[in-house]
């Protein structure tokens, strides 16, 4: 997507990653498993759409399809390699524009769908953001593996239930809110601690001066 005038895909890049980026300065870094929570169900209604028949994918269809999804939607995204455990892809742009930069942790979403896709077609998934445009790099580069390996780090997807035909993807479980409202509690606890140590800080540079100036 090219950032050249006003247009609808302009407008909802920047109003998805203004959103996104008071979310993160409202949550702290739960922000990053909202938006995999997202991505891991957005990526499960997504494949429905390339499910012809119920055969397996091979590696060859599960990497011409991540291409696929990421351009219909505004990215310009290409096949680096194919191997038999590892997709490697780049991209030239963003599906969010250069706006991505005003909230780098909407790449989580990327890795989401590609580690949730190959988590539920091949039982395992895990994903390397190596460059990333949100982060000021020219491009994107990002590997999926399909077992479990050192190579390198990134996150893993596996054990993903598969959903069944027709049910809702987005009909979110409680046992999930629960889990991102813990998130969401340590988020707040932990900055409620460092105000504390602040507040003490701040305390004992001023006690500190006033010895001083004793």
């Amino acid at each position: 997507m090219e950032d050249q005038g006003l247009n609808r895909h302009v407008f909802l890049a920047k109003l998805i990653t203004q959103y996104a980026y008071l979310h993160r300065k409202t949550v702290g870094p739960a922000a990053e498993e909202y938006i995999r929570q997202i991505g891991i169900r957005s990526g499960g209604w997504i494949e429905g759409f390339y499910n012809e028949n119920s055969a397996p994918w091979s590696i060859d269809q599960y990497a011409n399809v991540i291409i696929d999804i990421k351009n219909r939607i505004g990215g310009h995204f290409e096949i680096v390699t194919v191997e038999k455990n590892c997709v490697v892809v780049k991209a030239n742009s963003c599906p969010f524009g250069s706006v991505v930069r005003d909230a780098p942790h909407l790449c989580m979403m990327t890795s989401s769908v590609f580690g949730g896709i190959a988590a539920r077609k091949f039982g395992y998934g895990k994903v390397s953001l190596r460059k990333r445009i949100a982060l000021g790099e020219s491009n994107c580069e990002v590997a999926i593996y399909f077992s479990p390996n050192e190579t390198e780090d990134g996150l893993v997807y596996e054990d993903l239930p598969v959903t069944p035909v027709n049910a809702d993807l987005f009909l979110w479980e409680e046992e999930t809110i629960k889990m991102l409202n813990e998130e969401l509690r340590r988020s707040d606890d932990m900055l409620v601690k460092l105000l504390d140590e602040l507040e003490v800080l701040k305390q004992q540079v001023k006690e500190s001066g006033s010895k001083q100036k004793a």
